[in-house]
Parts: C-alpha cells; sequence; structure tokens
C-alpha cells in the first residue's frame, strides 16, 4: 500500500509530425508542468480508426506498460500513457491539418509520451550519406551496431518484476526503427510489434509483421521465433552500413525469397576490402540461415563487435560518432561554438 498519492495534471502541446505510419504517428511536442516547467517529449497517437479494435488498444496499453521498466542508454525512454480528450494541444501556428486526423474534439485519444531524440533515424542517415557522397567509416558502422546489440541484449534479458524471463523479441529491427541522436547516442525505438509473454497478443504463426528485406528467414517464414531473428536483422543492418548493399532486397519479394531455399551468404571482404576475416565471420554468424547456427545471444554479437573495433586500443565513442553526423547534417558543434 502506497503512503501518498499525488494527483498531477499534465498539459501536453504538439509542435510538428516527426513520423507518420499505417497505425499512428509520432510528433515533438512539450511536456509542461507547474512553475513554468517545460521539457521536450515524443508523442505517439494511434490513428482513430485502430481506436475502437480492442486488441489493438490492448497491445498499444501492453507495449507501453513494457516499456516503462525498459531503462538503458540505447533504448528510447517511455514516461508516461495517457488516455485522454483534453490534455492534448495543437500549438498556435503549427500545422494541423495532420493532426486533424488524429484529434477531433471530444474525442478519446490513446498516447504514450516517450524520450524526444534530436537526431535522425538511420535510413535517413543512409540517404543523407548518398546525397553528400560520404562514405561512413568501417568502425563507425560496427559502433553503430554494437549500440544496437547492447540495447537488444538488455531487452532480450529482461525480467517481470516477478524474476520471470519476458522473452522479449522486437520484431522490427531496421533503419527506421534506429535513432542517430546529434550528440551521438545510438538507440533502438518502436517496441509496437514486439512480442513477450504475458503482454502481446501478436498474432505470431499467422501473419508476417515487420520490414521483409530485415526479417530473418523463420520470421519471414510464419516461424515462432526468438531473440535470435533480432540478431539476423541486426547483421543485416550492420552488412548493408559495411557495403551499401542489403543483400536480401532483390526484384521479388523479399519475404518470399526469404522463406525459399537457403540463400549463400557473399565472401563480404569482396564487397568491400576494409573487412577483414574476423569481421566477414561475424556476419557470417550474424547472418545464419538457421538460428541454431546463429549467434545465441545479443551479448556475444556484442562481444565480437566490440573486441572488432576496441581490441587494438582506442576505438570509436559516442562523440567520433556524434561528430561525424553533425558534420553531415552540417549541425553547429557546440565545442567548437564560442
Amino acid at each position: 500500500m502506497s503512503l501518498f498519492t499525488i494527483q498531477s495534471d499534465y498539459r501536453y502541446e504538439i509542435l510538428k509530425l516527426i513520423y507518420e505510419g499505417t497505425m499512428g504517428a509520432v510528433y515533438e511536442a512539450e511536456q509542461h508542468g507547474a512553475r513554468d516547467f517545460v521539457k521536450n517529449i515524443a508523442i505517439k497517437i494511434i490513428r482513430p480508426s485502430f481506436a475502437g479494435q480492442n486488441q489493438f488498444i490492448d497491445n498499444f496499453i501492453a507495449e507501453a506498460k513494457l516499456l516503462a521498466d525498459l531503462i538503458h542508454t540505447n533504448l528510447v525512454q517511455t514516461y508516461h500513457l495517457g488516455e485522454s480528450s483534453r490534455l492534448l494541444y495543437a500549438r498556435l501556428g503549427a500545422s494541423t491539418a495532420n493532426l486533424n486526423r488524429y484529434l477531433t474534439p471530444g474525442q478519446q485519444v490513446y498516447f504514450m509520451a516517450m524520450e524526444f531524440i534530436r537526431g535522425v533515424n538511420l535510413e535517413q542517415f543512409g540517404k543523407m550519406m548518398l546525397i553528400r557522397k560520404q562514405t561512413l567509416p568501417l568502425d563507425l558502422a560496427v559502433f553503430i551496431v554494437s549500440r544496437v546489440a547492447r540495447g537488444l541484449s538488455y531487452a532480450h534479458s529482461k525480467c517481470s518484476k516477478s524474476g520471470e524471463p519476458l522473452g522479449l523479441v522486437h520484431r522490427d529491427v531496421s533503419p527506421k526503427n534506429i535513432m542517430i541522436a546529434y550528440e551521438g547516442d545510438v538507440k533502438l525505438i518502436d517496441f509496437g510489434i514486439a512480442k513477450a509473454a504475458g503482454y502481446f497478443q501478436s498474432g505470431e504463426g499467422e501473419v508476417v509483421t515487420g520490414k521483409p528485406d530485415y526479417m530473418s528467414p523463420e520470421q519471414a517464414d510464419f516461424k515462432v521465433i526468438d531473440r535470435r531473428a533480432d540478431i539476423f536483422s541486426a547483421g543485416v543492418i550492420l552488412a548493408e552500413l559495411l557495403t551499401s548493399k542489403n543483400i536480401f532486397k532483390g526484384g521479388s519479394s523479399s519475404a518470399a525469397r526469404l522463406a525459399g531455399e537457403p540463400m549463400h551468404l557473399p565472401n563480404f571482404a569482396e564487397l568491400n576490402p576494409e573487412i577483414d576475416e574476423s569481421l566477414n565471420k561475424i556476419l557470417h554468424r550474424a547472418l545464419a540461415w538457421d538460428p541454431e547456427n546463429r549467434y545465441r545471444t545479443a551479448r556475444e554479437f556484442l562481444h565480437d563487435l566490440e573486441y572488432q573495433i576496441y581490441h587494438k586500443g582506442y576505438g570509436p565513442t559516442n562523440e567520433t560518432l556524434g561528430k561525424f553526423i553533425r558534420h553531415l547534417f552540417s549541425i553547429p558543434d557546440p565545442a567548437e561554438e564560442g
């Protein structure tokens, strides 16, 4: 029994759209509290068309409850789950055309208040490198995926309050769900289609969820998956960062191809001469067609990635990546401002 109960009202002001997907949208917003307290956050709002679907609402609520206890530097943090028709406001002058699809007077709204990342997702990062004709240094590519592996290792090993393993699997590790802050932090986002024991009604084995170009063969084949599916997806991203090519993306449906005969993996050193034999082995193990031949845990994957970039001594850091991305997007460097 709690000693005290504190009643508190939050006011959220919507500033601008960050991302819109098939099920909802994410906005940059401000959380206002007592005595002019203001905090920049992200607001995730579901589409009204899903509001009447009990299973979708149950999964949305389950996602928020699960994420509330996932506190890690490489995962975006969730602050608050809201259900209200009055706590969300569009700031005067902000574009409301998009908001009108989500907020109508008197309508009940489900939303999550989350950590706001001042940066870009990995897909935007890659597109800007193409525009600027820049190449990502090999050690930074490995560093980015090592931070993803660090976040996955934490999430995969998370237990319930009673100490039971949750068996959490993200199921959608892809460039759009990896954020890179301008300070160099790498954060995995959007556990909206994750599976975890006792939390989500996923329809696993009945529908394919996730991005076909990044999903594991067993996921594309409608099979029940475990944490090794996330490792495969992270391996696809690592290979793409190192070679500027997604080897699972072709003219035919990626999901259909992945569900077919095992695909022969290339010698990645032939695609990028900077890839040495040890890194080539890491890629082959992460991308093993049979999960039994893959890394068993994200922690093992993380160990090999970090050994790859740090075993000779000093290696990349958040600041190294931050300096690279700030230069790429022409963001002023605070350290150089005087």
